[in-house]
Formats: C-alpha cells, sequence, structure tokens
C-alpha cells in the first residue's frame, strides 16, 4: 500500500478546483493500492470569515493555526510515498513548507488549473494582496517530481522550470451530473452562471449583454446566479442562489442557457473552463468567451456557442431562447464532448498511471 498525503486549502467538497482535479479521484487511487491523507486549512466555519473583507484578527487566529497544521505536515511529509500539492501549500508568499516537504519526500506533484504566477485574489482579501508572492510559483515547479497542468498554456509555462508535465483536463464525473433529473416549472427560459466569490467580476462583464437580452425578450426569460456569496441585481431581476453541494445539480438543471464569459488576459487564458463543462454534462447549451482552453472545448455551433462580442454574445443567446431544438441539439453534443473528452471515466486510468510512474522511478 503506497501513502499519498493530499495538502489543499479547502475542506472536503468545498473547492471546485480541488473536488474535480484532486478529490474525484481519491477512490479510484484507493481502489489501486493507495492509501490517502487528506489535509486541508479552511473548513466550514471559518470559509466565511477567510473570503470576507476585514475581519483581521479571525484572520490572524486562522493564519497561526494553518501555519501549525502545515508545521505537522512538514513532520510526517517522510511517512508517504508521495506529497500532492494543489496550487500551494500555503497561502503566503513563502516556500517554506514546500522545501521543509521536499527534503523528507522528494515526490511532489503539483496540480494547478489556473495562472498562479499571476497575483490574483478575491475581493474580501484584495487588502491583504501585499502578503502574496506569485512568482513563488516558480519556485515550487521545480521543487517538484511532476507536475499536473490543466492546460496547454500552464504546461508551456511550467516547462522553464520542470520538464515533467502532464496536462489533465479539470474532469467531471459523468454519472453524478446526469441532465435534466429534475424539473421546475418555469416562468420562461432561463440563463444561468455558477461561479464563486473570486470569479463574480467575470459574470459582470456580461451585464450589458443580459440588459439587452432583457430588454428583448422581456418576461419570456429570466437570470439565475449560483454562487458562494451575496450577489444582486435589482435590474435584471437576480437574487443569487447560494451555492449547496446538496442541490448544486437541482439548481444547475433549472439553467437552460449557461454562460461563461472571460475577459481576454492572461489570467483568463489559464482557466480550465471548469463551468462550461459543468453545464454541458448536464445538456446545458453552453456560450463561452473564446478564450484559453475554451476555444479547444467548444466547437462554435456543433457543441456550444463561442462569442467574443457583445454583438455575437446578444446574437447566440437569442438564437437559443427563440430554439428549443437548437438548445436541446447543442446540449446533447456538448455532453458526448464532456463523456469522450473530459470525463472522470475517460482521465481515471491515465490519472492512475501518472502516480504510479512517479513510485516506479523512485
Amino acid at each position: 500500500m503506497k501513502r499519498v498525503l493530499y495538502i489543499v486549502q479547502h475542506r472536503m467538497g468545498r473547492s471546485p478546483g480541488q473536488r474535480f482535479r484532486c478529490e474525484q479521484y481519491l477512490e479510484y487511487l484507493e481502489q489501486n493500492g493507495y492509501e490517502i491523507t487528506y489535509s486541508n486549512l479552511i473548513n466550514e466555519r471559518e470559509d466565511a470569515v477567510f473570503y470576507s473583507k476585514g475581519n483581521y484578527l479571525k484572520k490572524l487566529q486562522f493564519f497561526i493555526k494553518s501555519f501549525r497544521r502545515r508545521l505537522q505536515d512538514v513532520k510526517r511529509a517522510g511517512d508517504f510515498d508521495i506529497i500532492f500539492i494543489y496550487r500551494e501549500a500555503f497561502m503566503i508568499g513563502t516556500t517554506y513548507f514546500e522545501k521543509k516537504i521536499a527534503r523528507k519526500c522528494k515526490n511532489i506533484i503539483l496540480d494547478f488549473d489556473d495562472s498562479i504566477w499571476l497575483n490574483d485574489v478575491s475581493l474580501g482579501n484584495s487588502n491583504l494582496k501585499w502578503l502574496k508572492n506569485p512568482l513563488k510559483t516558480d519556485k515550487i515547479i521545480s521543487l517538484s517530481k511532476c507536475i499536473f497542468a490543466g492546460n496547454s498554456y500552464l504546461a508551456t509555462y511550467a516547462l522553464k522550470f520542470n520538464y515533467n508535465i502532464k496536462i489533465i483536463p479539470t474532469t467531471i464525473d459523468t454519472d453524478y451530473h446526469t441532465s435534466k433529473i429534475w424539473e421546475k416549472e418555469k416562468k420562461g427560459v432561463c440563463i444561468g452562471w455558477t461561479g464563486t466569490a473570486t470569479t463574480l467580476k467575470h459574470l459582470e462583464t456580461a451585464i450589458p449583454v443580459l440588459n439587452r437580452i432583457k430588454q428583448k425578450f422581456k418576461e419570456s426569460v429570466y437570470f439565475k446566479v449560483i454562487v458562494n456569496f451575496e450577489y444582486q441585481n435589482e435590474l435584471l431581476e437576480i437574487s443569487s442562489t447560494p451555492w449547496k453541494k446538496e442541490t448544486e445539480i437541482q439548481d444547475l438543471c433549472e439553467i437552460d442557457i449557461g454562460i461563461m464569459p472571460l475577459p481576454d488576459d492572461e489570467w483568463s487564458k489559464g482557466k480550465c473552463g471548469f463551468k462550461g463543462l459543468q453545464y454541458m454534462a448536464l445538456e446545458i447549451p453552453t456560450i463561452m468567451s473564446p478564450v484559453g482552453v475554451n476555444s479547444e472545448i467548444i466547437s462554435d455551433g456543433v457543441n456550444g456557442f463561442l462569442a467574443a462580442t457583445e454583438e455575437e454574445w446578444v446574437e447566440k443567446i437569442s438564437a437559443l431562447i427563440e430554439s428549443r431544438e437548437l438548445r436541446e441539439k447543442l446540449g446533447k453534443a456538448g455532453r458526448q464532448t464532456v463523456v469522450e473528452k473530459y470525463s472522470v471515466e475517460a482521465w481515471k486510468e491515465r490519472y492512475l498511471s501518472y502516480f504510479n510512474e512517479i513510485v516506479i522511478l523512485d
């Protein structure tokens, strides 16, 4: 039995990145000879405090607790065959823990699914941005035995510091994401977005488009925002639905058209298309900005739509609103894409093989 220590930030089930890049493979690893230990920093009670503005005393207490937790991880690192780090071991700009861990266990896997060498922080922690040092990513990559990069853009960056790069897309459990398992009597066509407090700024870029859609279709459309943060838009009559793992599929299934707007910048080029993949797995016709990996996931007009300009967004959303047949066609094609290229089932054997390679080479 080989032992793996997963070093992550959030409790199990909370973070989309952790869930869809790490957690959903754990059972398969255990079935194939790996014993998993999971070490997270942020628990359910601390989650709201961590992403809120202010609360500096509580954040300091959390910092001290987290520092102690990682010291415990350093102390026991030699007991494991592989150390898996998702993004970073600690939330500030130090590689202290990664360096200490590497001295005790050379088999480090670093997994990242964003352009984490850039300084992008949540709104609630913008005043603490000075504590970050995103360029520490370069050092963590060089300390690692293997890199799991979410797309080719991230892999190209990692190749500057490590030759052993595996591109593993963010994947979907298509048994869990089953299409239209729940129906609700609705007042019109639902245009929806799901995300976190850190990605709400991307939704905001689409508000001018949604305003035009509302003016055009009036009461025939409505909007749904699923997020772990309170969000409102009175003009569009949006009152956010709180994200809950227990109801996430039910909440998503209300959406008739899923949107994933992104700015065309360096941070967005590193995104791995998770929102779009989640919609597509549920047969929700999807429109994404043609940024980064989105243009690889979507073949425009075949399994979804790509929209770069405001006019394109309005045109393609309108086409989907006006045609249920088009929605069904693109929805089914989207799910097929996920099943074939972006599902856990399609990737689990390769995921396991990368762990086995590290153990064999040890």
